[in-house]
């Protein structure tokens, strides 16, 4: 295969292993409660859904390792205790969440099927295309990406151009901010750096391309799936808020459910049926590959470790993936509220000149936005307003003592109140750094 084709199947391979079962119940509904504010919501949803990953496939593309190469730069411990983070956190949240948003969206409507047997069935496909894994981008490439569009952009096109009614007054947290924070329930982020790793491997298994070719070939295809991305996130945010004078939308599932009633008619809901299906499986599969050749890594590119990890996260998604589509979503927020703020300072450091992103560059922003992040997950733990009660099982002192330092960290603390506490801060320290540094490197001279 030539380089231009290698790059574009690798395009619309990247588009399906990212949009997954968040990204396609999120933005309607984010669009929805932001109203006449929709677009602001969608530029803060680019960024942490759209920007930041694709930035995470260019540094693979610079890298060509594995994620302890995205990390080892703060030291070899901190990169292997953030790899398995990650990976934990992959094939036990949005991994399982696709079979749940699968079969509440595309099974429960039609057939009398148990949500465990559904979970059992569907990651039984996923464990053989992951046993597969060589032929993976060009299955996802050539054949489920571009059905997947089809069916989006019709949905978004016909949507877009019906006769609506006004569009409602925006809700609560719909600004810039809001669309970011909510950019990380896509798990986008961390699965640019878990699935770029999937991308260089893939290339390295053909041996067809020397490392330049597969770095501008990353380099490309990152861009053209980042377009895609936006174009379609950008159309069904606006499509949820275009037709959010028409309803009073219940849950996101169901109003994703209504949109594609509305726009295609009854044969909307067979569509969205089959979209659903195919964008939740690409991305379930692209995760637990991934974490397999992370374990592969680890026991020196043994079969039996790349198996049985496979095994494994297939069987920790049938565990949890039977659960409510809302439930492993509210289950979730502690856990990106902790790993996502260090993704995304990673990701960026990994994607400028080496002069600017020092070793102690690093370190200094990757402690500091590991310290500053740590107010939200305590937030996040003793709220009462969620579906999981985390407060209840913390001891009384500890969640008395937490809401104190909350108080006093947001009340210091630019950006806090909106759960983003670590970006000035972690700017901060990055610039002072590389003024020491610059300093330094003048004295010396």
């Amino acid at each position: 295969m030539n380089q231009s084709k290698q790059t574009f199947v690798t395009a619309f391979a990247l588009f399906s292993l990212f949009f997954g079962a968040g990204n396609l119940i999120l933005p309607p509904f984010l669009g929805y409660n932001a109203g006449e504010n929709w677009f602001w919501v969608t530029l803060g949803f680019a960024l942490s859904a759209v920007v930041i990953p694709i930035l995470a496939i260019y540094g693979h593309a610079r890298l060509q390792g594995t994620m302890l190469d995205f990390a080892k730069n703060v030291s070899p411990k901190f990169a292997m205790f953030y790899s398995v983070c990650v990976y934990i956190i992959s094939i036990s949240l949005p991994s399982p969440r696709t079979a749940s948003v699968a079969y509440e969206m595309a099974i429960e409507p039609y057939l009398e099927l148990d949500a465990l047997w559904l979970s059992s069935i569907y990651f039984s496909l996923v464990l053989v295309f992951v046993l597969n894994r060589t032929r993976i981008l060009s299955i996802i490439g050539k054949f489920l990406t571009p059905l997947i569009i089809f069916i989006l952009l019709a949905i978004i096109s016909i949507g877009l151009f019906g006769d609506t009614t006004a569009i409602r007054n925006s809700a609560e947290n719909t600004s810039l901010i809001g669309g970011i924070i909510e950019g990380y329930q896509t798990f986008d982020a961390i699965g640019g750096v878990l699935i770029g790793g999937v991308i260089v491997i893939s290339f390295a298994l053909q041996g067809t391309y020397d490392f330049n070719a597969r770095k501008k070939m990353m380099g490309k295809a990152g861009l053209y799936a980042g377009v895609g991305l936006l174009t379609i996130y950008g159309g069904l945010i606006a499509l949820g808020a275009h037709y959010s004078g028409e309803i009073i939308a219940g849950s996101r599932s169901e109003y994703l459910t209504y949109l594609s009633q509305e726009t295609l008619g009854n044969i909307g809901t067979a569509f969205l049926a089959v979209l659903v299906s195919l964008a939740c499986f690409t991305t379930a599969v692209g995760i637990v590959t991934g974490t397999a050749d992370f374990v592969k890594g680890l026991f020196k590119n043994s079969k039996l470790a790349y198996v049985i990890t496979a095994v494994l996260g297939c069987v920790i998604g049938v565990a949890v993936g039977q659960f409510d589509i809302h439930y492993i979503i509210d289950l979730a927020v502690p856990a990106l509220m902790f790993i996502y703020p260090i993704t995304i300072c990673l990701i960026l450091l990994n994607v400028l000149p080496k002069k600017w992103a020092s070793q102690l560059v690093f370190r200094g922003v990757a402690i500091t936005v590991f310290l500053f992040s740590l107010a939200d997950v305590l937030k996040e733990l003793i709220s009462d307003n969620r579906i999981i009660p985390y407060q209840k099982v913390l001891p009384n002192v500890l969640i008395d003592a937490s809401e104190a330092f909350i108080n006093k960290f947001e009340a210091f603390i630019p950006l806090a109140r909106e759960g983003m506490g670590w970006v000035l801060p972690a700017t901060l320290i990055f610039v002072l750094l590389n003024v020491k540094m610059a300093m330094a490197t003048s004295t010396e001279k």
